[in-house]
């Protein structure tokens, strides 16, 4: 069960100390009163002959005497005269900036140095926060003295009573009127105000020497001091009626029971209607600066409110109700609330009562002038039983552990465990030993290792080039069957001769394909496109071997420009092999499938220059006997006319066979020709032998093309060369065959053609 806190609200004016004692019970919601004094001064503290620090000394030590303060809170109002209160309206600010800005006005609105004054502030109003910015905030700045205030606190300090809170008085009326009066609470659920936004209720807190002004719908304050309390009426009686103050004050508070009551509110007459004016002329000025507020009611506080006919005459020249305080509904306990001298009194017992609501933490104010070196002190001093009680807990977990280590220590020390520690480095040396002789062996079986290496390196390597040259042959295209050799008409015969293989080392290889690509730009009817696979664009780079084949054919398609004939043959037959990863072909005598690696020995980049091709005289059958011994004689190879070069372009020269099946591609064997004495040539040439034989060897045009093939060759051991060709797009797992399933067609390597 949470603990009930009580809270004292004391207020010293100049008649008396009025206090109350109130308790917050959290499980019912209700403020309970507890206890109240009054102790009222012999003479007014106003008046000339009084000693106010002498009076009020003898009225605390009084209430002191009379009650039991011991653990409870205690609050004191200060006087609103001395005071600062000011209500600032700032414009959107940040929230974490209305600090800043606040202390700004302050400099601005109070008239003496900050360090001489204690001041505070809290939003006001129906403020509220939309992304980090206050709306429609007002900030109520409250100041005072600070020597007013040490002044105000030295009794109380002087019997080492200490102070929870220190409250300018119309603030803690304010508290009442919020709690009391409007039915407000920190909950808005449990709130009972039935007022609107423009309503407002005039709180009239009539002192002896002022009345304090307080305007307030719940949410936003304004307050004013008219300089008229009741030592004014007892003043006027004195000089109308020619008595002392004490008989004048006595006379006012009983002016019904006189002999003249006509008399006694003649002579207060003019105060009166002075009284009413300030309150208009104060009403008045609210009004004109808040235009759409409305005054509801007015609420008379404070003794000199007890005054009769005071608040029949407010009613009838201000046109506004006149309520006078005779309970406290908001709060509980019939031993104080139906007490004689607390219901006598109970209209200078809301400032008190508003003191204690605030110490309870039931109000909407929570500002105090308290002192904040005051404040920090007594919080340092609160925490420091809990530090003393931390430093203990932790000096004893210290010495705990000292005496814990001090005992493990003792138990491993060296009189007790020196002997097992001594043998177990020696076993640690003798480890330390054996692995440096494992190292030491390691290393001399790497370096036989690597010995042994270096003497079987040449073994992964040595068939390369032969794989390479058989790869370089398979290439060339070739006639797959006897019946398609015509060697009457060569140019129709799928063979191409190379008449030279050779190779260039390059350290790096992109020297070679960036000087070939800068001359295909130049020249790119001579040059097929560089492989444009994804794995290969761009370009070899380290080191390898370019090879340039040096090369001639005889084929010429018409009907086929493209493919059929000059550099396009080329491009379309060995070309196209050679980009391959493999290829391959069926034998014409087994029938067998020959695969052979291309791409997959390491071959790419391979690209092709050609000449344009030239007409030549071509003989089938060889060239006649004169011709060649001609030839011959002059230094002619045989089967070619003069004018003829191999290598090299020119307008037209003349070729014949210098055996049966001359050209250097492979063919298919045959086995001659019948009827004409022909023997088999091996090489399969076939003559067609229906035409008559003079017309067999009559010479005609042919189409020559001389070209050069190059590519690039970095040699791959068999154990490293890639199983799957690297251009061909990755197999989906999701398309691998099921059980019962068919596999799905593989791609395959075009055959060599």
């Amino acid at each position: 069960m949470a603990e009930l806190k009580s809270a004292w609200g004391i207020e010293i004016g100049q008649a008396g100390l009025k206090a109350i004692k109130l308790r917050y019970a959290e499980a019912s919601n209700q403020v309970f009163a507890v206890a109240f004094d009054y102790v009222p001064h012999p003479k007014l503290l106003s008046q000339p002959d009084a000693d106010p620090d002498e009076l009020i000394s003898e009225a605390l030590k009084t209430f002191l005497s009379r009650n039991q303060i011991q653990g409870d809170l205690l609050g004191i109002s200060l006087p609103g005269s001395k005071s600062l209160l000011k209500f600032i309206q700032l414009p959107p600010v940040e929230e974490s900036k209305v600090a800043e800005i606040v202390r700004y006005e302050a400099r601005q609105q109070i008239p003496f140095p900050l360090e001489d004054v204690i001041w505070d502030f809290q939003p006001m109003g129906s403020s509220s926060v939309e992304g980090g910015f206050m709306l429609d905030a007002e900030v109520g700045l409250f100041a005072m003295k600070r020597d007013d205030i040490e002044h105000q606190m030295y009794p109380f300090n002087q019997r080492k009573l200490e102070l929870e809170l220190v409250q300018i008085a119309p603030l803690a009326v304010y508290n009442f009127l919020w709690f009391d009066r409007l039915g407000q609470r920190k909950d808005p659920e449990q709130s009972l105000n039935s007022l609107a936004d423009d309503q407002y209720v005039v709180a009239l807190d009539m002192g002896c020497d002022q009345t304090t002004l307080i305007v307030t719908n719940g949410k936003k304050i304004w307050t004013r001091n008219v300089p008229i309390g009741g030592n004014h009426f007892t003043r006027a009686l004195t000089r109308e009626m020619k008595l002392t103050f004490a008989k004048a004050e006595h006379l006012k508070c009983n002016a019904t029971k006189s002999p003249d009551p006509k008399a006694v509110f003649q002579a207060m007459r003019p105060v009166f209607n002075d009284y009413v004016n300030e309150i208009q002329r104060s009403i008045g000025f609210f009004s004109s600066v808040n235009r759409s507020a409305q005054i509801t009611k007015l609420v008379g506080l404070g003794n000199g409110f007890k005054l009769a006919g005071l608040a029949k005459f407010l009613q009838q020249n201000l046109n506004y109700e006149v309520e006078k305080i005779d309970t406290f509904p908001s709060s509980v306990g019939d031993s104080v609330l139906t007490a004689p001298l607390f219901h006598d009194n109970i209209l200078t017992f809301t400032g008190p009562y508003g003191l204690a609501l605030q110490l309870l933490g039931q109000t909407q104010i929570h500002t105090s002038l308290l002192p904040p070196e005051i404040v920090v002190a007594r919080k340092i001093r609160r925490k420091k039983p809990w530090a003393v009680a931390t430093a203990a807990v932790l000096l004893f977990g210290l010495a705990t552990s000292v005496a814990g280590y001090g005992s493990v220590a003792q138990s491993v020390s060296k009189s007790r465990f020196g002997g097992a520690e001594t043998k177990a480095d020696e076993v640690a040396k003798y480890a330390a030993k054996l692995d440096s002789d494992y190292k030491a062996q390691e290393s001399r079986n790497a370096a036989a290792k690597e010995r042994g290496e270096k003497l079987v390196k040449a073994l992964d390597s040595r068939a390369n080039w032969l794989e390479l040259y058989k790869a370089i042959d398979e290439c060339l295209p070739r006639d797959e069957s006897a019946e398609q050799l015509d060697e009457t008409r060569i140019e129709l015969m799928n063979r191409i001769s190379l008449k030279s293989v050779t190779s260039k080392k390059y350290d790096d290889l992109a020297t070679w394909y960036n000087d070939n690509a800068q001359l295909a730009k130049v020249s790119p009817q001579y040059f097929s496109p560089f492989d444009k696979t994804e794995a290969r664009k761009t370009g070899p780079t380290g080191p390898g071997y370019v090879f340039t084949l040096h090369g001639v054919h005889f084929h010429h398609a018409p009907e086929d420009p493209v493919k059929g004939q000059g550099t396009g043959y080329v491009v379309n037959t060995l070309l196209k092999n050679l980009q391959s990863f493999k290829v391959t072909r069926k034998d014409a005598v087994t029938g067998q499938v020959i695969e052979t690696p291309v791409g997959q020995l390491g071959i790419s980049y391979a690209t092709v220059k050609a000449d344009p091709f030239v007409l030549i005289d071509y003989y089938p059958m060889g060239r006649p006997d004169m011709a060649s011994a001609s030839s011959a004689a002059r230094g002619l190879r045989p089967g070619f006319q003069p004018g003829f070069n191999p290598g090299g372009s020119g307008a037209e020269s003349s070729y014949s066979p210098p055996t049966p099946g001359g050209i250097s591609s492979p063919g298919i064997p045959s086995p001659g020709i019948p009827g004409t004495g022909i023997p088999g040539t091996g090489t399969g040439r076939v003559i067609d032998t229906q035409l008559p034989p003079e017309q067999i060897n009559t010479p005609r045009k042919i189409h020559m093309t001389n070209f050069v093939v190059q590519f690039v060759w970095k040699p791959t051991p068999e154990k490293d060369r890639p199983k799957v060709d690297p251009a061909l797009p990755p197999v989906d797992p999701a398309a691998a065959p099921q059980d019962g399933q068919a596999p799905a067609a593989t791609p395959q390597t075009p055959p060599a053609v």
